[in-house]
This record gives structure tokens, sequence and C-alpha cells, in this order.
């Protein structure tokens, strides 16, 4: 049996017979409304339309309207929950985990209510928090990505403060102590996260105990400046750096590389694909040393790299060409990695989880249960080469 089916079986095994820890999870919401973008029209119907198949395309027709200016026809899918935190949130709570979630999933006309686009989400969920409503995504679906629009400010209200007017301070520390994995999501698109960090660092870790494991996913900061990131990880160094926690930080490629320009920290100058698992790897190591955390994971759509204090693995993942739902891939890649952390499986076996839930929801547009990753794991897929 090849080395990489060895890892997704032993890895199977091991999930199959876990017992799955409590884990919280917070702190933003988006109403994702998945659209297709038109390339040509065959006739009026719903699905009388063929799409633009790949950003190339998108952009290409984009391009060419430059200085005349064009039309582009979206076709909404639907309209469904998203947001880094939960989307990380249900695809934990699917897998059974006694998940709790905090953060910008309140109907807009009542505060203490669940957004109804998020009820079947918090249905899954031990325990929904309400603190602020959703702000709205525009998601844009190709075969090889997806382009997403942003609006944010409703959840510009998610701040410290808030979290503490509404969830109270002493009751966000039982949530923390109850939970040994705690995951915290979208630095880059919500300004109050470092406030969050500091309150967590003076008010509430210490006070919680015990020990953890903080995943942190900061979301695209493409846009954001380099004393911005700079200063976000100088944050994170300090949570690390608090009793009882271990770190890890999870980046795609793209974030993997923004992030290593704002610490200078260079990537591989010959990063493709072919060579991810001879340099991805070590890039990882190297940013995981200037951070000072526990664990820094980089995945690709190709697979993924990790490195911890004393180990760097690479694996490939089970990618496909043709997904059905691309939104919320890496937050199911995370969720899967964070879940084997906190289980304590060996970094190899985290990568194979963490790609293969990843890969489960992006050919069933749907978060896997347990039973579905098991299954999958046990029979993995070899890599679709595009």
């Amino acid at each position: 049996m090849p080395h990489r089916e060895q890892i997704a079986k032993a890895a199977a095994d091991a999930l199959a017979s876990a017992i799955l820890p409590p884990a919280l999870a917070g702190f933003d919401g988006f109403v994702d409304s998945i659209v297709h973008m038109v390339d040509r029209r065959d006739d009026m119907s719903r699905n009388g339309y063929q799409r633009l198949t790949t950003i190339a395309a998108f952009a290409q027709r984009c391009a060419a309207a430059a200085g005349r200016s064009t039309n582009i026809e979206q076709v909404l899918l639907q309209d469904r929950f998203g947001g880094n935190g939960p989307l990380f949130a249900g695809a934990l709570a699917r897998l059974g985990v006694p998940t709790t979630f905090i953060g910008a999933i309140a109907d807009p006309n009542n505060a203490s209510s669940i957004h109804p686009v998020f009820r079947e989400f918090a249905s899954w969920c031990a325990r929904a928090v309400p603190i602020a409503p959703p702000s709205v995504t525009l998601c844009a679906e190709f075969d090889d990505g997806k382009l997403m629009f942003n609006e944010t400010s409703a959840v510009q209200m998610v701040t410290w403060d808030r979290l503490v007017s509404v969830v109270g301070l002493e009751a966000l520390i039982a949530h923390v102590r109850a939970s040994p994995l705690f995951c915290m999501n979208n630095w880059s698109l919500l300004g109050g996260v470092p406030g969050i960090w500091k309150g967590l660092i003076r008010d509430v870790i210490p006070k919680a105990g015990g020990a953890r494991r903080i995943y942190i996913d900061l979301s695209d900061p493409a846009k954001r400046t380099n004393a911005d990131i700079a200063s976000a990880m100088d944050l994170l160094g300090e949570l690390a750096a608090t009793k009882g926690t271990s770190l890890t930080l999870g980046l795609n490629l793209a974030e993997a590389e923004r992030v290593g320009k704002a610490v200078c920290v260079s990537p591989p100058p010959l990063l493709l694909p072919e060579t991810f698992a001879d340099e991805l790897p070590g890039f990882a190591s190297r940013l995981r040393e200037v951070l000072h955390v526990d664990t820094v994971v980089i995945h690709p759509r190709e697979g993924a790299a990790a490195a911890t204090r004393g180990h760097a693995a690479w694996f490939d993942g089970p990618s496909t060409t043709t997904p059905r739902l691309s939104t919320g891939a890496g937050d199911h890649f995370n969720a899967g990695f964070a879940l084997a952390q906190t289980l304590s499986l060996p970094l190899e076996q985290c990568l194979a989880v963490g790609t293969s839930t990843s890969g489960v929801y992006v050919r069933d547009a749907a978060s896997p249960t347990r039973e579905r990753l098991v299954s999958f794991l046990r029979a993995l897929p070899e890599p679709e080469l595009g």
C-alpha cells in the first residue's frame, strides 16, 4: 500500500474511534450569495446559459471592457451561511464535535435571534450566540477558484466591548475553559479582532486555565499593509506565549506569501505545484520560527504542508478539477486539520484529515459527517491534475 494511503487509513482509524473534544469558534458571519458568471445565453430559462468557467476567462471579459463598459450577468445558485468562523464551526459540528459559535449571525430585526440563513447551521451547533448581524459576500465560483466580493460594515460591530457586553466576561471564560479547541477567524476583514485578541490575553485565557489548541485563520490579508500584518503577528506571538496555549496559524498559499513578505520571510523562488512537496514544508518552518507559534500550516489546492517545532511535512491532497463548490474549502481544511491536531494525531495524519475534509466538501457541496470523512480517507482518491 502506498505511503499516502497508509497515512490516510491510519487517520481514518484514529478518527473513527476518537472521542471528539468540545470546540469554541468565532467571531464573524457573512451571508454568502453563490453565483455563476454567464458567458453566453442559449435561451432565457434559468439553466439556459454557459458559464465563465475560469477566473482567467472572467478577467479577460472584464479587461476587454476597459474604456467601453460591459454587462456580465450573474446567476444566483443559492444564499447560504458563510464567513470563516461559521464555515469552520459548521464543519466541526457536522463531524460531531460539540461546537459553540459566537459571532455575527443575528437577525437584523431582532438582535437576540438567529438570522434565517444561519438557523440550520445553529441547529448543528451545541450553542450559537449572536452578537451582531452578518455582512454579505458575493461569491463567484469558477472551476479554478473563486472570487469573493465582501461588504463588511455589519461585522465591524464585532469588538471586544461588544463581545463582553453580549456574552459576559465570566461566561466567555467558562466557554474557553470548556474548549480544548478554540478557533478564531477573519482578522483581515474585522477591525475588532486585534482588540479581541488583547482582551483574551489579558482577561480570559489566564483565568481559564488548562491546555488548549488555538487555531487562527487570518482570511486573505492581501489588502492589509505590512505594518498591520506585522502588528497582528506580534499579537499572535503574545497569544501563543500564554500558559497552556498551543497556537496554529493556517494559511493558504497566497496568504503565506503575503505574511512572509510582511515579516521578511521570502517564499522559495520557484514555487510551483511540482515543487510544493519539496519547498513548502521548509517555508512553513521558516515562518513558524519567525512568528514564534507552535504550528504553521500552508494549504494550496494541491495538498498541504505544515511545520511544528520538530517536524515538517507535505501531503498530496485529493484535489479535483471539477469542484461542485469551492467557497468554504479552506475553512473545511482548517476544521479537519485543527480537529486532528487536537486529537494529537501525527502531523502527516493531520494533513490527511484536513485535505480530505476539504476534498469531500468540494465534491459533495456539503460538510461531511464523521462517517463520510472516515470512508473517504479509507478510499482516498488520487489527486486530479488540472
